[in-house]
């Protein structure tokens, strides 16, 4: 059986690795075997079943900024754990021995953690049989802050990559909607469609969520902003409010989110396994606009109101939420711009538009990873 190595590591929220997830459970459906190579925090909501995962010595960022990584205590990630990372992934390879290998993000990012993925690279060259080595990003990237670096990207890329793998539907968003895209890179380019998992079945004995509005972020500083103007939107609105808290902090945010919401039409709870069932019947979404968040709205026909992270310069969700409100009419506000009353007022505005049918995209994405990499791994033998 074909052996299929992908490497990720979520530095801040888990949507890296959810979606790596759903990756690998495709893969297996399609008869390849993957193995999945985590090197962030551990999360424990999600479901690692049917999955060859290894887990490294974990870091994640230090807050917004990700040029600085701590381990899991929260101190600075020191040389020895770092040094303990690329020893555990290099064994990790060699022992596993993938007839395709799949960095998840690098060459297009991750740079912090370059001197490991350029090492995992470089050890996969003196395999018997070298893998084949594809990038796979996101429909939108962070645009390279100068020319220096999309240069140094496009020669990593020449050096080391047989391709790159792009979950996005064309259709919605092409990579130079956010990266310059030379003809060399161009020609590396496969586009897979959208990843996500199969669309959820409701359940008519199951009601939660029905006729609520839903909001959704992680738990720390990130989200902070997001969910107290929630709960502040409650007050003055004449519909109930469900907010969903991710992150590790995610008892004790909710704990004091609920207090804040006394007398308030409003209720926290950690994230929930049935999130994308609830949006199949709520009444409107609230969220950030990271790729999975993202896919799931359109994915549910759900109207909703993007609030896109815009912090230490990112541009991402911006873009996103830009591209996503122009083709399907999605309320969009700037976190500068959030208030209660005008986070109220997209919200019930979101309500009136009702649901839709995102029709025509391809949802289809992990599956046809799958294919793209059997093509390939044939043509090569």
């Amino acid at each position: 059986m074909r052996r299929v190595a992908i490497i990720v590591t979520h530095l801040l929220g888990t949507g890296h690795l959810s979606r790596s997830i759903t990756l690998a459970r495709a893969l297996a459906d399609a008869g390849l075997a993957p193995q999945l190579i985590s090197g962030g925090m551990p999360v424990r909501h999600l479901d690692l079943s049917r999955i060859d995962f290894v887990q490294l010595p974990p870091v994640r960022s230090d807050g917004t900024s990700f040029t600085s990584l701590l381990d899991s205590d929260g101190n600075p990630a020191s040389h020895d754990l770092m040094q303990a990372r690329g020893d555990a992934l290099v064994a990790t390879l060699r022992k596993g021995e993938p007839d395709a290998l799949i960095t998840e993000l690098f060459p297009f990012g991750r740079r912090v953690l370059r001197e490991e993925f350029l090492t995992a690279l470089a050890a996969t060259r003196s395999m018997t049989r070298p893998p084949l080595v594809l990038s796979s990003v996101r429909d939108i990237l962070a645009p390279p802050s100068s020319e220096k670096k999309a240069t140094q990207t496009e020669r990593w890329l020449s050096e080391f990559y047989d391709g790159v793998l792009v979950h996005s539907d064309p259709n919605v968003a092409e990579l130079d909607a956010s990266w310059p895209v030379t003809p060399k890179v161009a020609e590396l380019l496969r586009y897979t469609g959208f990843i996500t998992p199969p669309p959820p079945v409701p359940s008519l004995l199951d009601t939660h969520g029905a006729g609520e509005i839903i909001v959704s972020a992680g738990g720390g500083s990130v989200g902070r902003k997001l969910f107290e103007t929630a709960v502040a939107a409650a007050r003055i609105s004449r519909r109930h409010w469900r907010l969903l808290v991710g992150g590790a902090d995610a008892d004790a945010v909710c704990a004091r989110l609920n207090a804040l919401a006394k007398g308030a039409s409003a209720v926290a709870e950690p994230v929930r396994a049935d999130y994308r069932t609830m949006l199949t019947r709520c009444a409107a979404a609230i969220g950030q606009c990271g790729y999975n968040t993202a896919i799931d709205w359109l994915q549910a026909g759900v109207p909703g109101v993007f609030v896109p992270f815009a912090e230490a310069g990112e541009v991402e969700q911006t873009l996103r939420a830009s591209l996503l409100r122009d083709r399907y009419g999605y309320g969009m506000i700037a976190e500068e711009e959030l208030t209660p009353e005008n986070l109220a007022a997209a919200a019930e505005n979101a309500v009136r538009q009702g649901r839709f049918k995102a029709d025509g995209l391809n949802f289809d994405g992990a599956a046809e990873t799958g294919r793209i990499l059997i093509n390939m791994l044939d043509k090569r033998e």
